[in-house]
């Protein structure tokens, strides 16, 4: 991306062309090579590294054999969010950081690619994999068509069970939709997902909010089991003078603006500076640099060591040309009617961590002038929402409190999981919880007396109309049992 002055004009298409994918799709004989690559671990820790355990290996096998539409049924299986996932996944984190290639001080398989070009090959060809179970007499109701909720609606479905997904917003897919990165990610990708939960017969009801357009008495009356998958609400205030000034917006309504490819209805401004240190405030600067903003602050009251962006993200910034301010926290945003800088105020932490304490450096105030201010410090948790569901019991962050196996509520017949229960972690996250609470609704509306198992392979290995009691009787060992259930 070149960089530009103040003064230079921003061609549209140089705007789009910043915007193009950041991880290119692998060609087919590129990707013929690099599942070749593959080990084949036994006990792969690229698969217990992946929170919903596709078993990599195996559909890596399917890729080197020219076979992308079986390897895209077993990634699917195990995540039905794992056309999104191979884009927006923290990989170096968990399946890629675990390859055992590192051990050698070698490049790790490309996972996340090799699982993109599956995903892409079914996608593109509307290749249809599933199809619904044997329909069962009980109804679920889904409240939030996010990933958790999603997950948990393709599970169910698989299972037989009717389910209709209530989502007050005019789209499915949550931040995956709305709030990704358009680089990493565009709409349209997230909406082929959707439509993968659609096939299989799950009713969506969009501009639906509960509790506003529908009781929850009304919900709960007329459906025997509810999972809550509700995703965090609005961007949290900075609570500093100025915030009211034109020119000061949050990280996700620009995103959201920019997901809709509108680039020449965007002012890019002079000088943007984000306020935050998270994977949201890395994706509002990158994002802000690649429209043309000729200079880009980030800005956190702590210091780089203490920002939670993973490291590739703080990488791809600075590539970027973004410029950090570290141990600097907003006192006020100044300006008449619109934003004209920051005033800011030097920080210094006593302790390590996040968590160590943060102290005010008295008289250490300076202003950094800028035209557009972008708060990216977090979202609320929906507690207002969640609040008028008297029957569910909230902890004390604000989050439902489940039971940490069942994802079941203080109320049995309600189950939630993804960012209503963990407070906003990956899209990987949510599509887990989603597994699990599927089978723990099947399980607790009579399907199966059994609890959910641990890692849920029940998806991953065997086809969930024809659940085999012998098979979920086996105590073996993880590895062992895995293997057993591969064989069916």
């Amino acid at each position: 991306m070149r960089q530009r002055q103040e003064s230079d004009p921003v061609p549209l298409k140089e705007i789009e062309a910043n915007f193009e994918d950041i991880h290119p799709p692998l060609k087919p004989e590129q990707a013929a090579i690099e599942a070749n690559r593959c080990l084949y671990c036994y006990d792969a820790p690229c698969m217990t590294a992946c929170p919903t355990h596709i078993e990599v290996p195996r559909f890596i096998k399917q890729i080197a054999a020219k076979n992308p539409k079986g390897a895209a049924k077993i990634i699917l299986e195990a995540n039905p969010m794992g056309h999104s996932c191979a884009r927006v996944c923290p990989v170096e984190a968990l399946c890629e950081g675990a390859c055992v290639y590192h051990d050698w001080h070698q490049k790790p398989i490309e996972i996340a690619r090799l699982q993109r070009a599956a995903t892409d090959f079914v996608y593109s060809r509307g290749a249809r994999l599933f199809e619904a179970g044997v329909k069962q007499s009980k109804k679920v109701a889904v409240i939030g068509a996010g990933p958790a909720g999603l997950s948990t609606a393709f599970y169910l479905r698989r299972l037989g069970y009717p389910v209709t997904i209530f989502e007050k917003r005019p789209l499915a897919g949550g931040l995956n939709t709305y709030g990704i990165a358009e680089y990493k990610m565009t709409q349209a990708t997230a909406l082929q997902e959707t439509q993968l939960v659609a096939e299989l017969g799950a009713e969506f009801k969009f501009g639906v909010e509960i509790g506003k357009d529908i009781s929850w008495e009304k919900l709960e009356k007329e459906y025997d089991a509810v999972f809550v998958g509700i995703g965090l609400g609005r961007t949290q205030a900075l609570n500093i003078p100025g915030e009211e000034l034109s020119g000061v917006s949050d990280a996700l309504s620009f995103i959201e603006q920019i997901k809709t490819r509108k680039f020449d209805a965007i002012t890019p401004g002079r000088v943007t500076v984000v306020i935050g240190a998270g994977n949201t405030a890395i994706d509002a600067v990158t994002q802000a640099k690649r429209l043309g903003t000729p200079k880009v602050i980030l800005a956190y009251r702590r210091s780089r060591n203490e920002m939670s962006a993973y490291d590739y993200e703080y990488e791809l910034a600075k590539k970027d040309a973004v410029e950090f301010l570290w141990n600097a926290a907003p006192k006020k945003i100044v300006g008449k009617g619109k934003a004209e800088g920051i005033e800011f105020v030097r920080t210094k932490t006593e302790g390590v961590g996040r968590k160590a304490e943060l102290k005010i450096i008295p008289g250490s105030e300076f202003i950094v002038p800028c035209d557009r201010v972008i708060k990216a410090v977090g979202q609320m948790k929906q507690r207002s929402v969640l609040e008028r569901v008297r029957i569910l019991e909230l902890d004390a962050t604000g989050r439902i409190a489940v039971n940490s196996k069942t994802l079941q509520s203080s109320n049995p017949k309600y189950f939630a999981g993804g960012d209503a229960i963990n407070g906003g972690k990956e899209v990987v996250n949510a599509a887990q919880d989603g597994k699990r609470a599927a089978w723990a609704i099947h399980c607790y509306l009579g399907g199966d007396p059994q609890p959910a198992p641990e890692h849920a392979y029940w998806v991953s290995t065997i086809d969930v109309r024809r659940m085999a009691p012998p098979l979920r009787e086996k105590q073996n060992p993880k590895h062992e049992q895995k293997k057993e259930l591969s064989s069916v």
